[in-house]
């Protein structure tokens, strides 16, 4: 399909630079399976749903994966930014470094000193091969729980570029670019759409009686990356790793069985339930990577209800949720919350998608 139709016009000030507190009183817009349109906050949500419905959460943690630092050859240095995107070992983090052009493979790395003299960092690596993404497989000095507190001692969070172009980082972001339930470290970006759940709107929902679940998928720097092919066919998706246990596969059938609704929370659990599902609507067990891309056209084996904040124009999220409610009916739900000042992205208010009817 044709990238441009995924194009909007969205006004600067709609981008969200700090979110709603609390956090479920952000907004939500409710698109319905034949298009009609509701607003509505997230604090509405235990009333939408229905008993034995199911909520499905990615419980990664974000770790702070943005490193400054310094690239150093024949004692000569330049500065670098690298964001981890995928760990591909104990010692091992394929990362988008910038300017990518400067680093070349076996160049030394050195993250989170002062640059004033060689390898004078905190946590220093080797530059190895380069991916077809353009990544670069960074090979740290330490391995294991020590390459992890270093990392956790040495980055910043890495905040959206539509949000770190406009501010800096700051401690409040550690709090609230984590949702309430992350226990899995490895992302670097927040699974947005679970930011919007407290304490009080869990206990209103397990009074519902919809049940919650969690899997895991390291979200990576990929998901921040623009489309940049003309046609859906020649962008290349970036592979993330996540887990569905079997108890969690077993417990979501029953769900389907007993005529409940899987809803899921955030695009990244619904990419990673349909990476784990077979055609016939059985969720299996899963551990690895996933690069689906998902595109108006797919058929939806696992996901009824998705719960997710506004994306990017051109954006690969854009395009799923116009497979998952259909293009028309998400450009006009876009339009109205253009129109109706919904705050969009990262930081911003909420819509909840109802499958479209084929």
């Amino acid at each position: 399909m044709r990238v441009d139709l995924f194009d909007f016009d969205l006004p600067d000030e709609r981008i969200a630079l700090r979110p709603a507190s609390p956090r479920d009183s952000a907004r939500m817009l409710r698109v319905r399976a034949d298009g009609a349109l509701d607003d509505l906050t997230v604090s509405d949500l235990a009333d939408l749903l229905e008993p034995g419905d199911a909520l499905v959460f990615n419980d990664t943690k974000v770790i702070p994966a943005q490193l400054e630092g310094f690239r150093t050859r024949d004692n000569n240095q330049s500065r670098i930014s690298a964001t981890l995107h995928m760990r591909s070992g104990p010692d091992r983090w394929k990362a988008f470094v910038r300017p990518g052009k400067r680093v070349k493979e076996g160049d030394r790395l050195s993250f989170g000193g002062d640059g004033e003299t060689c390898l004078s960092g905190v946590l220093d690596a080797t530059a190895g091969a380069r991916g077809e993404g353009g990544e670069i497989e960074l090979i740290f000095d330490l391995s294991g729980p020590a390459l992890d507190e270093a990392i956790m001692a040495t980055g910043h969070i890495p905040l959206p570029p539509y949000i770190a172009s406009k501010r800096g980082e700051d401690e409040q972001d550690r709090l609230d670019y984590q949702t309430i339930y992350a226990r899995e470290d490895g992302a670097v970006a927040a699974p947005t759409a679970g930011l919007h759940f407290t304490p009080e709107l869990f206990a209103r929902l397990d009074a519902r009686g919809v049940s919650r679940h969690f899997v895991t998928l390291h979200v990576g720097a990929g998901t921040f990356l623009p489309v940049k092919a003309d046609d859906t066919a020649d962008h290349l998706m970036h592979s993330e790793i996540g887990h569905v246990s079997a108890e969690t596969a077993q417990a979501l059938n029953a769900v389907h069985a007993r005529g409940g609704r899987i809803v899921s929370v955030g695009t990244t659990s619904l990419r990673l339930l349909e990476s784990a599902t077979d055609e016939d609507g059985t969720i299996k067990p899963w551990s690895g990577p996933t690069d689906i891309f998902i595109t108006p056209g797919y058929k939806f084996r696992a996901v009824d209800v998705l719960m997710t904040n506004f994306h990017l124009p051109r954006s690969t999220l854009f395009m799923l949720v116009s497979a998952f409610s259909g293009l028309e009916t998400m450009r006009s739900a876009y339009r109205h919350a253009i129109d109706a000042h919904y705050r969009f992205y990262s930081y911003g208010d909420a819509s909840l998608l109802f499958r479209s009817t084929p």
